[in-house]
């Protein structure tokens, strides 16, 4: 394997989080319309399935934490600090494994774009409703997709790459 230069690895860097920063404009900007649109807890009925619904998280996924008497805002957004860290170095690292990088990026837009409403308002803003009948998952947002997502694609990576291990190309 070829070594890659400096000034590629910034730009491919560069262009990483590049696509972080797209996610987390989209996941601000949803959550400011939603955020001036709707009152707390208010639904607009949009499919039989799902609502738009203005919900705070003070928690992690599925409230995890939420009743943590406000100590785990500091916890979780200095994990998400500390998680982009890691994750810009990986991606300067793995400049050359694309689909990595791809989630990597997502998962670094998607944890950004939550720490940054845990640091304004003190809790995360969720909006995305789904249910059936008296089933509800939990509110979720843009940047808990892009989260998802870049878990699934990093699933996917590692599968792949296990499957190139076990049958090297000539």
């Amino acid at each position: 394997m070829q070594a890659i230069p400096a000034a590629r690895r910034w730009r491919a860097l560069g262009g990483w989080l590049l696509w972080a920063l797209v996610i987390i404009g989209l996941d601000q900007l949803s959550k400011a319309w939603v955020s001036g649109s709707l009152g707390y807890a208010e639904r607009i009925h949009l499919l039989p399935v799902f609502d738009l619904t203005l919900l705070f998280n003070t928690g992690a996924a599925f409230s995890f934490l939420a009743e943590g008497g406000g100590a785990q805002r500091w916890l979780f957004t200095g994990i998400a600090l500390v998680a982009a860290i890691l994750i810009m170095r990986w991606l300067y690292t793995h400049t050359g494994q694309r689909l990595l990088c791809l989630a990597l990026a997502s998962i670094l837009g998607g944890a950004v774009g939550n720490a940054t409403d845990r640091l304004a308002h003190g809790h995360v803003v969720d909006f995305l409703l789904f249910y059936w009948r008296d089933w509800y998952f939990p509110a979720f947002n843009v940047a808990d997709i892009a989260i998802t997502c870049g878990a699934i694609l990093l699933i996917l990576d590692e599968i792949l790459r296990g499957r190139r291990a076990r049958h090297p190309q000539p």
